[in-house]
């Protein structure tokens, strides 16, 4: 039966939908539909099939998918409650355009097309306002993969010694603090069953009613923490079945084996329920680096993973943003010395009390973003960069140059010094405090390669071997060199990053056309007897040999520039004048010019264009 409240939730979700009908039309809209349950993993709809119904989704989450002409399934949109599903299908014959599964037990209400065909001779206002929806549905413009952010979090631990209540709370207090979510509801067993003390008549009218009041609840909050038990109990199990993301509270230093809350309910879950599930992994205030994450993950079917420290109350909001997707993605472009500026750019960012939560870039991009995934202050990393660059690390050239110009032993002693001196060890990329990928380019395969595990050290290496400069890295039987081959400001593989919201990109390219007033290219011996000449007595304007090669490897990815910069929310894309890219020596002047221009297009920015990165700041840093 019907719960008198359900009829007021779907009035909400109407009027949320359709606009503020009146009472009269409302109520024979509602009479038209009908009530449609879903258990996580079945399916709504199927891609081919006839369409004969729209769906408005009342609680839960469903995912829709759609199969190219290879065959291959991919995931295109993620819809949480109040969202209409194919509308299309009450206007053309169209067949369906995507499979729609539930990935958690999931409500919702459906109207047939001989119900919309009767409401509308029936209801003038109700035929305007649909048609009206149906119309900004197609004048929206097509985007990437459109995920809706998460509502019920299931907070399961999955190690002993985990104080889930105290967790819940630090979370719910940065949780509130993000735009638009001052409702976020902590709900525990003892809990519901406090608030459904009246015997029920079965069980399954038991199950019922707790589903009815989940259902409240989720309906009157942005967020709701469903606070597991520390053993696969039948609440624990529902929590599974009504999230839309669990996060698995482990602590980091315990053994990282399978919990019986994963082997019994999360291991063998109905085909497609597949709600993300993101390892947190739980660590000391005083902590330098993580350590161990591999381990962790090797046992795991993971959605993503995330260190953080409890104490601190700036972890704690890198999580709130994360699960609000209010993160701040930072993307750092590849460019050699001239990438010496990002350093800037992080102080300038600072200055301004905006956190950077995930972290990625190419080349000289990817070892600035493994620097600033340490989590420690500009004070601490610039000095440390400064030690490791200003000793000209491409200095070690090949005497028999057969495979690089540049031997690379130099580049990479610098790189394996600075990260040990920053974390104390040789990290792997998912052991840093911040989410963080490096590109580089699979020579054998002919792709872009997106390295988020595995030494730090050796993705560097990976993502820094520039063709023909630098020796190629060896991987499982295939050659990877620098990621600018392909994506040197690789701004889309943030905006896929889970929970990001904002991306900010430091760009390099400086492409300035300059004509080269010369029929023919010069003789070599022209060439040399040239170069010995001073700077400004110099006939041919032409580029060095290292020089060429280099941007010669980048061609490609300069043509995706202009589509780099159009993902770009904040873009950055610092004038360096007269700045090789081995120009290591002048670090000094070129974190100089990186913040000075940092500083200068944040000055230019309005107080309210600055805000929704200062607002996703919840406190400023400890100490």
């Amino acid at each position: 039966m019907r719960q008198p409240y359900q009829d007021e939730l779907l009035d909400q979700h109407l009027r949320a939908v359709l606009g503020d009908l009146p009472a009269e039309v409302l109520a024979p809209l509602r009479q038209a539909l009908r009530w449609v349950e879903l258990a996580g993993g079945e399916t709504l709809m199927t891609q081919g099939e006839p369409g004969d119904c729209l769906y408005l989704s009342i609680s839960g989450r469903l995912r829709a998918y759609v199969r190219d002409d290879d065959g291959r399934e991919r995931a295109v949109r993620e819809m949480a409650r109040g969202q209409v599903i194919g509308e299309m299908a009450l206007f053309t014959d169209e067949p369906r355009s995507a499979t729609v599964v539930a990935i958690r037990d999931s409500v919702l209400v459906q109207l047939s097309r001989s119900a919309f065909e009767r409401l509308l001779g029936a209801s003038a206002q109700a035929s305007i306002a649909l048609t009206r929806r149906v119309i900004q549905r197609l004048r929206k413009p097509q985007t990437a993969a459109d995920f809706a952010r998460p509502v019920t979090l299931a907070l399961l631990p999955v190690t002993a010694g985990v104080d889930v209540p105290a967790f819940a709370q630090a979370l719910a207090a940065q949780l509130r603090r993000q735009p638009g979510a001052s409702r976020v509801c902590i709900v525990d067993a003892a809990g519901v069953e406090a608030a459904l003390h009246a015997s029920a008549d079965s069980e399954l009218e038991a199950e019922r009613r707790i589903a009815l009041y989940l259902d409240r609840i989720e309906a009157e909050h942005e967020f709701v923490l469903l606070l597991g038990d520390d053993g696969p109990t039948p609440w624990t199990r529902r929590c599974c079945r009504r999230s839309d993301e669990m996060l698995l509270l482990a602590d980091a230093d315990a053994a990282p084996v399978l919990h019986p809350i994963e082997t019994e309910l999360l291991m063998h879950r109905p085909g497609r329920s597949e709600a993300a599930e993101i390892l947190v992994l739980l660590h000391p205030a005083e902590r330098r680096c993580p350590q161990g994450t591999r381990a962790w993950l090797d046992r795991r079917p993971l959605t993503d993973h995330v260190h953080i420290r409890p104490a601190l109350a700036r972890d704690m909001a890198r999580l709130a943003r994360l699960q609000s997707r209010n993160a701040i993605g930072l993307v750092l472009a590849g460019g050699g010395a001239r990438g010496l500026s990002h350093l800037g750019l992080l102080q300038a960012l600072q200055a301004q009390g905006i956190e950077i939560d995930c972290v990625g870039g190419t080349s000289i991009g990817a070892v600035m973003a493994a620097l600033i995934a340490s989590d420690q202050p500009p004070e601490t990393v610039v000095p440390i960069a400064r030690r490791a660059f200003i000793g000209n690390p491409t200095g070690d050239f090949n005497p028999v140059p057969l495979l690089s110009l540049i031997r690379g032993r130099r580049l990479k002693r610098v790189m394996d010094a600075a990260a040990f001196e920053l974390f104390g060890t040789m990290p792997d990329l998912e052991d840093l405090w911040k989410t963080c990928y490096c590109v580089a380019s699979n020579y054998s395969q002919a792709h872009e390669a997106v390295l988020r595990r595995g030494s730090v050290s050796w993705a560097l290496t990976a993502s820094t071997a520039i063709p023909g400069a630098l020796p190629p890295v060896l991987y499982g039987g295939e050659l990877l060199c620098d990621g600018g081959t392909f994506n040197n400001f690789p701004v889309d593989v943030m905006r896929a990053q889970r929970g990001v919201g904002r991306v900010i990109g430091a760009d390099l390219s400086y492409r300035k056309l300059r004509p080269i007033e010369l029929d023919e290219v010069p003789s070599p011996w022209a060439l040399l007897l040239d170069r010995l000449r001073p700077r400004g007595r110099r006939r041919y304007r032409l580029p060095s040999l290292v020089g060429y090669l280099m941007n010669v490897s980048v061609l490609y990815s300069a043509s995706r520039q202009r589509q780099s910069r159009a993902l770009t929310d904040l873009y950055f894309n610092p004038h360096l004048p007269k700045v090789g890219m081995l120009q290591w020596r002048r670090f000094d002047h070129i974190v100089q010019l990186g913040r000075a221009h940092a500083q200068e297009v944040l000055a230019a920015l309005t107080p309210q264009a600055l805000r929704p990165y200062r607002d996703a700041v919840a406190l400023p840093p400890e100490g």
